[in-house]
Formats: C-alpha cells, structure tokens, sequence
C-alpha cells in the first residue's frame, strides 16, 4: 500500500496542482489556488492536498460559509469542489480527503453539506457520498443562483447541481 499524506495545502501547491491537472487534460488555473490560499488566509476555507508517495494526487476544500442559499441560511459549511488525479483513483483517497474534510467541519458544525451534478461524469461521486450517509436536501436540481422549476429547461453542465447534506 502507497503512504497517503492529507494536509492543508501551502505557498507551494498552486502551481503544482495547476500542473498536475493540465498534464491530464484539465484546466485548473493557478490563480485558482492562489485565491484558495488567500481565502485559507482568512479563514474563509480549508484547502485540503492529498499526495500518494510525495506526488500531488487531490483536494478538496471546506467551505464555511458556503454560497447556496440552504447552506448560508443553516449555517451548514460546504465541501467543495473535490477532485483525485485520474490516475489515483480507486485507491481511498477519496475517501481520506472526505473523512479529514468531515473532522475539520465535526468542529465546529453538527451537519455537512456539498453539491455534485448531475449527469455521468459525477456518477462515481454521486455513489460516495450517498455511501457515506449523504442525502439531498429535498430543495431540488439548483443551477447559476436559482432552484429550477417544472417544465424549465436548462443546458445541463456543470453548474446543475443537488445538494446534499449529512449529519456528522
């Protein structure tokens, strides 16, 4: 089994993680981390990085005060935009950044809550959060600062969202 490290991302990851994602085909700009590191500054998220044997493999961040209306009303902190490098999924650290991610918020919250959309290519974090006890919040598919209602029609991408919420 790999050592996999979980810690709170430093002055040194953006550019590393900007990298790591453009060499699989993604764009994550660096300005991106650098306003992550800012926002970690004051204490607005935690930026949590995973590495398999010292080599960038994840994050995840935790949002306190979080955008979407439900969340901000409830005072429920977010889990936000949680990504693993293709090449090391599949081996728990998903799962790490999510248990490290729940214990941060275990501190000062009893509820968690995160989004994820909605067609295929959120199918593997769909199973693992409802796995790990998530349920939606009953509030209904929610895209660019509003709930959508019947007979609406919208392009689905990844701003179509459900959000999701567990009791710590």
């Amino acid at each position: 089994m790999s050592e996999i490290t979980i810690r709170i991302m430093n002055e040194s990851d953006p550019e590393v993680i900007s990298e790591a994602f453009h060499n699989q085909g993604w764009e994550k700009p660096v300005d991106l981390f650098l306003r992550y590191l800012e926002e970690q500054k004051k204490e607005q998220r935690v930026t949590l990085v995973a590495e398999i044997e010292g080599d960038f493999a994840g994050y995840v961040n935790v949002i306190w005060q979080s955008d979407y209306p439900y969340f901000k009303e409830h005072l429920i902190p977010e889990i936000q935009d949680f990504n693993v490098l293709i090449k090391f999924r599949r081996h728990g650290i998903g799962t790490l950044l999510m248990d490290k991610s729940e214990e941060i918020i275990r501190e000062r919250s009893e509820v968690s809550g995160l989004g994820v959309g909605i067609f295929s290519d959120y199918g593997a974090a769909q199973s693992l959060y409802v796995n790990r006890g998530y349920v939606p919040d009953g509030k209904g598919i929610f895209k660019n600062g509003e709930y959508l209602q019947y007979g609406q029609q919208v392009l689905i991408d990844d701003d179509l969202n459900l959000f999701f919420v567990k009791r710590l």
